[in-house]
């Protein structure tokens, strides 16, 4: 016979636990819930001829009860000590790209390596297990993990204000400015490729603007970069986004956060149809 000891106070962990145990479905399996001085304790008594079957399933039930119950606060706690110089807002922030990193299949299966690995070879060891213990004082793997995840979401936090400051100073200018152009102006995109026409349907010069450029992404302009930079000298009254590919990304929802009313979409109209054609015969 194989005994497992698992300790806390917690209630909710407590009824997880006997809950998820009473799911593994064997008859072999055996459970109490006793109060002995601090903790409660959940005792498990497996008389069945498996036993890494059994261990498995504790394991398993362990990992998934640390990440519910204890990995919020543990990431918490890492950004509160590590980056308290952030308002509550911006940890806010840092917190939910941390989740949701971690809520991505290559980083949740390794996490949940780490957790198993780090269990199974307590419990090879040791028949009672105290779980707020085991978690401050024996997970330093998953800890360091979880401190990688976090400074990589601290990264992309950083690089998202950096966006949303930029977007806001290129709104502060088009919104104190008054419009010179009072023709529509239409940008065709495709494969990730900027057009900017007139109302006749002349191509509109974009390289003319980048001596008074108001945005520079890197040393290299994309056509995309050209076709910002003339859109913030010139300040159109309306802009329309032919989607030739029904396909929208960044670049499109930056120029949609910038220009705001400005813009309307387009992926049905005569402009929307010659380019369509012409990217057909291209290919």
């Amino acid at each position: 016979m194989k005994s497992i000891c698992i300790k806390t106070n917690n209630k909710q962990i407590i009824n997880y636990l006997l809950n998820q145990v009473i799911a593994v479905g064997t008859e072999h399996i055996y459970m109490s819930n006793k109060k002995f001085k601090i903790y409660e304790n959940i005792i498990i008594h497996y008389i069945g001829n498996d036993d890494s079957l059994f261990y498995k399933s504790i394991c398993n039930i362990l990992t998934n009860c640390i990440i519910l119950f204890f990995e919020p606060k543990l990431i918490k706690h890492i950004i509160s000590y590590n980056y308290f110089y952030f308002s509550k807002d911006e940890q806010n922030r840092i917190y939910e790209n941390c989740i949701n990193l971690l809520n991505s299949p290559e980083e949740s299966i390794e996490k949940k390596d780490i957790l198993y690995n780090c269990i199974k070879e307590f419990l090879e060891e040791n028949t009672s297990f105290v779980l707020s213990g085991f978690v401050n004082f024996r997970l330093k793997e998953y800890i360091s993990f979880l401190d990688e995840i976090i400074d990589t979401a601290v990264n992309k936090f950083l690089i998202e204000r950096e966006y949303d400051e930029f977007i806001n100073i290129l709104k502060i200018y088009v919104n104190s400015k008054t419009s010179e152009f009072s023709d529509e102006v239409h940008l065709i995109y495709s494969n990730n490729t900027s057009i900017l026409v007139d109302k006749d349907k002349k191509i509109i010069s974009t390289k003319d603007n980048i001596l008074n450029a108001k945005y520079l992404s890197d040393i290299t302009f994309s056509s995309n970069d050209y076709a910002l930079n003339t859109l913030l000298s010139i300040l159109p009254s309306k802009i329309t986004i032919h989607l030739i590919n029904n396909y929208s990304d960044e670049f499109i929802d930056t120029l949609k956060l910038i220009f705001e009313d400005r813009i309307k979409i387009c992926n049905d109209c005569n402009i929307c149809s010659i380019y369509k054609l012409n990217s057909k015969i291209n290919k």
